[in-house]
């Protein structure tokens, strides 16, 4: 323990009071004298225009000069701090690797999971860090004790990775896949329900719902599916890659059983960072997706051997959920579907421009896409980044009945760290393609 405590006092030191989390603005040493002092627990909404605690936000990350990154929702930039304790702990760690990983950090990923809990509301028993959402729901997905002729209920919006999974368990153990084709964007919400209600069968175990959908931004009501299913005895999971640190909600709030996410979407944390929650009394029957010695146990963190790993990766992102803590979830929510309004309101009206994406915040938050009538989706996004160096994402895919739904238009995501500027430009990029 002496050990230890010398440790963690020579890390604070190195790292400037980073590592105990003295102040804000020695976890932020680069930012503007006192930025957040007066602000922190400020109540101001997110349409104060580019006030001081925005500007200082932004000061937080490093920030491209020469390019817009508005596809935050494939991956996201970590703040600074997780940058410079990311580089402090690689360093540290590669002078006795062994000694370091698994006899300091190691360790530390209590803590962590502890803070990482008290944002999601649920005990830190329940749950496990891991690489991504893919690795969670996956782990999930293979570990769940399914047999031949049970149904699962998805949807034809699900994430590449999951429907793959399910395709798996399908081939290899007999599950049956059933899927919803809800009409989306909607904010029909029983319509929606329905969609995967409608589904439901003597068979069914388990309805598989995307919290918020990848491809155009649409946010599913999970919780009214969730409790129908549970009236029919049948299992919720869900994939939050795209919710967690962007909405303002607790996973109890979900009703589900089952669910996982990425950190480095909109937590911010550094790249190959995730988390799975299972609940508490379901954690004995989930085998791990890698071996463990007691694949029965009901300890969450039997989920979590993976042979080495990367720590630095892990403790770095304690300095992410610093950041998000200090903004707060619901100014952060309202802050980034502001983003989100702001661009798509002014682009209305060019000709032939189509929107995939609710404006209604309940239905919403960051992701927006478009399309221009006449034009290829991934024609747009060339231009944007060829003629303006903006980056988005162009989502192109063709219909398969019952199985996929079609994709013609241009994603576009921005964090907290995004200005109305920034936006300006987009707008006016999209003004001048649209006249083309």
């Amino acid at each position: 323990m002496t050990d230890r405590r010398s440790f963690i006092q020579q890390s604070a030191a190195l790292l400037g009071g980073l590592a105990l989390h003295r102040s804000l603005e020695a976890a932020y040493p680069g930012l503007p004298e006192a930025p957040f002092s007066n602000l922190a627990g400020s109540t101001t909404g997110a349409h104060d225009g580019e006030g001081a605690f925005w500007f200082n936000v932004r000061a937080a990350y490093a920030c491209s000069p020469t390019l817009i990154n508005l596809n935050n929702g494939g991956v996201s930039p970590s703040p600074r701090a997780a940058m410079e304790a990311l580089d402090h702990y690689n360093r540290m760690c590669n002078e006795a690797p062994s000694y370091y990983m698994w006899r300091i950090l190691d360790q530390d990923r209590e803590p962590l999971r502890m803070n990482l809990a008290a944002l999601a509301g649920v005990p830190h028993d329940e749950l496990a860090l891991c690489r991504n959402a893919t690795e969670a729901l996956n782990t999930i997905i293979f570990g769940l004790p399914l047999k031949s002729g049970d149904e699962v209920v998805m949807s034809t919006y699900d994430y590449p990775n999951m429907y793959n999974a399910w395709r798996q368990r399908a081939l290899r153990d007999g599950v049956k896949l059933v899927y919803a084709d809800p009409q989306l964007p909607s904010e029909d919400e029983a319509a929606m329900v329905d969609a995967f209600t409608s589904k439901f069968t003597s068979k069914t175990k388990l309805v598989h719902i995307t919290h918020i959908v990848n491809w155009n931004g649409q946010i599913l009501p999970v919780r009214k599916i969730a409790d129908a299913a549970h009236a029919q005895g049948i299992e919720v999971l869900v994939d939050a890659a795209h919710s967690f640190a962007l909405l303002d909600y607790k996973i109890p709030d979900l009703g589900c059983d089952y669910w996982g996410t990425s950190l480095h979407k909109f937590l911010c944390a550094p790249f190959g960072n995730g988390l799975m929650w299972v609940k508490k009394e379901k954690i004995g029957k989930l085998w791990p997706l890698l071996s463990n010695d007691k694949p029965q146990g009901d300890d969450i963190r039997k989920f979590e051997s993976l042979g080495t790993r990367s720590f630095p990766i892990e403790m770095a992102t304690g300095y992410s959920l610093d950041l998000h803590n200090l903004i707060g979830s619901k100014r952060k929510q309202e802050r980034i579907h502001f983003l989100k309004t702001y661009w798509m309101e002014r682009v209305k009206e060019v000709p032939g421009i189509y929107f995939k994406t609710s404006l209604d915040p309940r239905y919403s938050c960051a992701i927006g896409v478009f399309g221009i009538e006449g034009k290829k989706a991934t024609a747009i996004a060339d231009e944007l980044f060829s003629k303006w160096k903006i980056h988005t994402v162009a989502i192109e895919r063709e219909a398969k009945p019952g199985i996929e739904a079609p994709f013609n238009h241009v994603r576009v995501t921005p964090n907290v760290y995004t200005t109305t500027q920034e936006l300006d430009r987009l707008v006016e990029a999209i003004r001048t393609i649209g006249k083309g």
